[in-house]
């Protein structure tokens, strides 16, 4: 296997925003998933060199941040292990005949790094979760497609908490809405116990 050259970040020009440890995290996830994806490197493989040598080090004259190494952790092994659910989840929010696998490997890392954050980090607010992967993407990407990752996991968020986030038409695709029952009762059942207590 030849040698994995990692995506370079465009350069801002209103410069940067400064980053903490969790969205350096989110940034060294996306380009972890991104090396498997592309490079077919294993996790164990990826983890260990993200977390030896990229996150907090000067690697070929670029500084990376320090990151929070379990939150990193958390996302690259759950977007493997629940990739199977996550893909046809954006598959649906996509345009129809534009499926996941005809996006670019950097958007397909970025999106489904924030699905996976929408779907299993409940303590972190969707409209954050957006917002931090659309400046991720920024930093490979223009701004047409940053739109896309946006309005693709805008979807996911409305999609994951259709009582929370208004719509004013139509509604999350049948495959999603499968997907999503559970976490739609246990949201009614949190609604009925409150509306009981009043």
């Amino acid at each position: 296997m030849g040698e994995f050259k990692k995506p370079e970040p465009r350069g801002d020009s209103k410069g940067e925003r400064k980053a903490n440890r969790r969205g350096a995290a989110r940034l060294a996830a996306v380009q972890a998933l991104y090396q498997m994806d592309v490079g077919g490197t294993g996790i164990n493989e990826v983890l260990a060199e993200f977390e030896s040598f990229w996150m907090g080090s000067e690697v070929e004259g670029d500084q990376y941040l320090p990151a929070e190494g379990a939150f990193f952790r958390d996302v690259v092994q759950g977007v493997l292990r629940d990739q199977k659910e996550l893909d046809p989840m954006i598959d649906d929010v996509l345009s129809r005949g534009w499926p996941l696998a005809r996006v670019e490997a950097i958007l397909r890392a970025v999106m489904r790094a924030g699905a996976y954050e929408l779907q299993h980090r409940k303590d972190i607010p969707g409209r954050v979760v957006v917002s931090e992967y659309v400046d991720v993407a920024h930093a490979f990407v223009e701004r047409d497609e940053t739109g896309m990752v946006n309005a693709v996991l805008d979807q996911i968020v409305y999609a994951l908490t259709p009582l929370v986030v208004p719509r004013e038409s139509g509604g999350p695709s049948r495959h999603v809405r499968k997907l999503l029952e559970p976490e739609r009762r246990r949201l009614l059942g949190a609604r009925s116990s409150l509306a009981m207590t009043v």
